[in-house]
């Protein structure tokens, strides 16, 4: 007696009962595959069983449902084999024919039988369920099965509990495991992706960097001993040069972890602005959560707002980042002439509250300190974030 297993349920979550990801889909596969051979060694011993015993009070009708039963092992193994042909309706009559096979049985076998005609040739229909439905799949055609055959009986032996008591544990736990072995196939694909599109934007960045970069930063050294054209072209080749850096680097800000971002290439980013040069670790080398992420290039951009509007708007700035196992620092350096002393705390006290609360604020909601030194030969806040 057994049933079907597959759902697209995980205990507590409603899940599609179809994967997409191709690399589930091909372990989706083999488990029909070998669904197949549990069926057809199931079918041969129902055959065997039935031929042996010889207890089938109508032969010609008990020896038609045996029939019927190999028969059905071709077609439905056939139907399972393609992930195409797959679909609920098969998946639901195959259940249908064990349910069947076991409700016939009193109308072909003595009174008082022992084994139903399929014997335990339904439990390739409940691990289809358990497949397809995963946990409630396996559950549900247990359930379903071990109803149909009680309903048969005129006693409930010991034997007979122990069959059931086996349904009902086996095709749940199967669904458990379809349920794990499916999403780790696909968390699995998703990071083999991950990691080859990293390796890719490393073969690119190191292609560029070897090649146009490098062409940039020679017609920059060069270009000025043609004269005034010459330094044009130097200028020119010099924005190109920094902004292709920075596009390389912008372009690992994409998390490779769910959930976080590269913190290196979200403050390049801020190199778009004129006179700002960002330097730090490689790209991918300080991942941390994108939220995260989000305030400290947020801090950052409130530096050099102040930068822009009390040095000017094309002042050179920088901005250096440091990371450690469980910190993250941020230097922001200006050349302008200094911030005079008590303006920031008169700017507070007025209501003015750029540094309060866009830099101190924010870096404080993060549980980090900014620090500042200013002087005659410029401005430089530290601003440290734990991890």
């Amino acid at each position: 007696m057994t049933a079907s297993g597959r759902t697209g349920l995980t205990p507590g979550l409603l899940r599609p009962a179809r994967p997409t990801e191709p690399a589930a889909i091909a372990v989706e596969d083999r488990m029909y595959r070998w669904l197949a051979v549990l069926r057809f060694v199931l079918v041969a011993n129902t055959v065997g069983l039935s031929s042996y015993r010889g207890d089938f009070d109508h032969a010609v009708a008990g020896s038609l449902v045996v029939a019927a039963l190999v028969a059905w092992t071709f077609l439905i193994s056939w139907v399972y084999y393609s992930f195409a042909r797959r679909t609920t309706a098969w998946v639901v009559a195959d259940l249908v024919v064990a349910l069947a096979a076991i409700a016939v049985t009193p109308a072909v076998e003595a009174a008082g039988f022992h084994s139903t005609v399929p014997g335990f040739w339904v439990i390739a229909a409940m691990f289809a369920w358990a497949i397809h439905w995963r946990f409630y799949g396996g559950l549900a055609a247990a359930l379903l099965l071990c109803v149909d055959d009680v309903a048969t009986r005129q006693y409930l032996s010991e034997t007979t509990y122990g069959d059931l008591f086996l349904l009902l544990i086996g095709g749940p736990i199967v669904g458990l495991m379809v349920d794990s072995l499916l999403r780790s196939a696909s968390r699995t694909a998703a990071a083999e992706r991950t990691a080859a599109a990293a390796l890719e934007r490393t073969r690119l960045a190191r292609a560029v960097h070897d090649g146009v970069l490098q062409a940039l930063a020679l017609v920059q050294r060069r270009a000025p001993e043609l004269g005034a054209d010459g330094a044009q072209l130097a200028r020119l080749a010099g924005e190109q040069e920094q902004a292709l850096r920075s596009l390389i680097r912008r372009q690992d800000a994409v998390g490779t972890v769910s959930g976080t971002v590269d913190l290196v290439g979200s403050l390049s980013a801020l190199e778009a602005r004129p006179g700002i040069t960002v330097a730090g670790p490689p790209p991918g080398a300080v991942p941390v959560a994108a939220e995260r992420a989000t305030e400290v290039v947020a801090v950052v951009a409130a530096v050099l707002d102040n930068v822009a509007a009390h040095v000017g708007v094309d002042a050179p700035a920088w901005v250096l980042l440091e990371a450690t196992a469980d910190d993250v620092r941020v230097s922001v350096r200006d050349e302008g002439t200094g911030i005079p002393s008590g303006r920031l705390e008169e700017a507070e006290r007025q209501g003015r509250l750029g540094v309060a609360s866009s830099i101190r604020g924010r870096v404080a909601e993060l549980g980090g300190v900014a620090e500042v030194t200013t002087g005659p030969e410029g401005t430089e806040w530290e601003l440290t974030f734990p991890r």
